[in-house]
């Protein structure tokens, strides 16, 4: 058959059967396109964020994962770059989903080759003769989106954020999203409403812990004249402001009991009343809490409704501490700089030197954290590449946290483990240690490790097996080997 003229760019192809890439890979080497083929989705995820290719052909359904589910984080992280879906489930559903979450075209398996290569073609012209698209594509996008912090990492526990709200992004579910203080709540619940079906509604984020107790039912569900004191005209409140798009109520954890009874109460019946009125008012916006509380410790103690979590977590996002995710720190750090940059501060690079101490530091404000720390260096530092020596004064002036023991502050566990094996080597001086350091050294480790896991999670041995990664018999042998009390159903420590 004969081909259009060279097409030129590169095809990214993603389909697990063998015949099929051959097949494309051929026919769009002919055709002038430069060919890359992979069987999984992570492959193709991989080069999508190292920045590979100008069109993605994919199938829908590969061993490791669904092109479908795939594609917002695509949109999210390259917005020009198009994506043809194919699948051999060719139902009128698997069209919509595919439209519903950006795809350039969709084609039902078997496909014609001829209109495969008519459409990677029409997707390479597009971007040759409107360039300027993905710009414009991205600031439309970004509007509105650079409060807080910006959604970057390749690590596996990002991977597993992504993985959920593209799940999430075209429903209604309440999510509660929960994580340290710094991680980026506010900008995942941003990014749920931006990239969802409310995404013409607004999105308004209230947070519970800034608002006086006596005025947060007013705040949620506005008043009428004279309702109380001081009302002296009717207000509305931000259920009604977020009509048609998302309520995020940050710091959950917060909210005195009254206004958690009436929250629970809309959340069961969909309505509202303002204080002092008697019209119900249907609630129809989205809900997203957030907290960085372990909401069943206030369960525990009485502060927080257990009806009321459990209508708040229906999906639970736990947003991981930047010490879990320290492979990230190097797109972070070098994204804030870009963004300084863009504000007005001097344009600066990183060494990888550099960028090895950051990953070297615990990060107890987390991304929030190393943001400001990069837009000061961008300020203060007078070399065009920021280098370690000035990382490392910069780090060494920033306020201590408690959450570290003295000395340990700002050290991996492998640096802190270092450090105490060699005051323990000074302390026999020329001498060896005596013998069986290796059993004393693991034994010291393990019981502080495994007793706070089971104080963690209130003697729950399952739960503790699983978050050591151990098997449940290991852990109780270990538990009685090293004598750990364990108490259900409260702190051990």
């Amino acid at each position: 058959m004969s081909m259009p003229a060279s097409i030129g760019g590169t095809v990214l192809i993603a389909d697990d059967d063998r015949a099929i890439r051959t097949v494309l890979s051929q026919a769009l080497t002919r055709a002038g396109c430069r060919v890359r083929s992979t069987g999984s989705a992570n492959t193709l995820w991989r080069w999508v964020e190292e920045g590979e290719g100008d069109v993605v052909v994919t199938d829908v359904m590969m061993p490791d994962g669904d092109a479908l589910d795939l594609l917002p984080a695509i949109r999210r992280r390259r917005p020009e770059l198009p994506v043809i879906v194919m699948s051999a489930q060719n139902t009128v559903m698997t069209a919509i989903r595919a439209a519903e979450v950006g795809a350039y075209e969709y084609m039902p398996k078997p496909f014609d080759l001829r209109q495969v290569i008519e459409q990677v073609k029409k997707a390479v012209d597009s971007l040759k003769t409107n360039p300027g698209a993905a710009a414009a594509i991205k600031a439309d996008e970004g509007a509105g989106r650079d409060e807080g912090l910006p959604i970057i990492g390749r690590s596996t526990a990002m991977q597993e954020v992504y993985r959920i709200m593209a799940r999430l992004m075209n429903t209604d579910l309440t999510v509660m999203i929960n994580g340290e203080s710094g991680t980026g709540k506010e900008l995942v619940a941003r990014a749920l409403h931006n990239f969802g079906w409310r995404k013409q509604g607004p999105f308004v984020a209230v947070n519970m812990a800034a608002i006086p107790r006596d005025l947060i039912e007013s705040e949620l569900f506005g008043h009428e004249k004279g309702a109380f004191t001081g009302a002296t005209e009717r207000a509305v409140g931000k259920f009604e402001l977020a009509k048609g798009g998302t309520l995020f109520l940050d710091e959950i954890g917060d909210m005195p009991p009254d206004a958690q009874t009436r929250l629970l109460r809309v959340l069961q019946e969909g309505e509202f009343t303002r204080i002092g009125g008697r019209q119900p008012i249907a609630a129809d916006v989205r809900v997203v809490a957030a907290t960085h509380q372990d909401l069943r410790e206030l369960i525990a103690d009485g502060s927080f409704r257990e009806d009321l979590f459990y209508r708040l977590n229906v999906v639970p996002i736990r947003l991981p501490p930047l010490r879990e995710r320290v492979e990230d720190v190097p797109d972070l750090a070098r994204a804030f700089l870009r963004r300084a940059a863009d504000e007005g501060l001097p344009k600066k690079a990183i060494s990888p030197e550099a960028l090895e101490v950051l990953k070297r530091q615990t990060w107890p404000g987390n991304v929030r954290e190393l943001e400001n720390l990069m837009k000061r260096l961008a300020a203060l530092c007078a070399d065009e590449v920021i280098g370690a020596d000035v990382v490392e004064e910069e780090l060494s002036a920033r306020p201590t946290s408690g959450a570290a023991p003295e000395g340990e502050r700002g050290a991996s566990l492998g640096a802190s483990v270092e450090s105490h094996l060699r005051a323990y080597f000074h302390l026999h001086g020329d001498s060896l240690p005596p013998p069986g350091l290796y059993d004393r050294i693991v034994r010291e480790v393990e019981l502080p490790l495994i007793a706070l896991t089971l104080s963690a999670t209130r003697g729950n041995q399952l739960r503790a097996a699983e978050l050591l990664g151990i098997n449940r018999n290991t852990l109780r042998k270990k538990i009685r080997d090293l004598d750990i009390p364990v108490t259900r159903g409260k702190k051990l420590m």
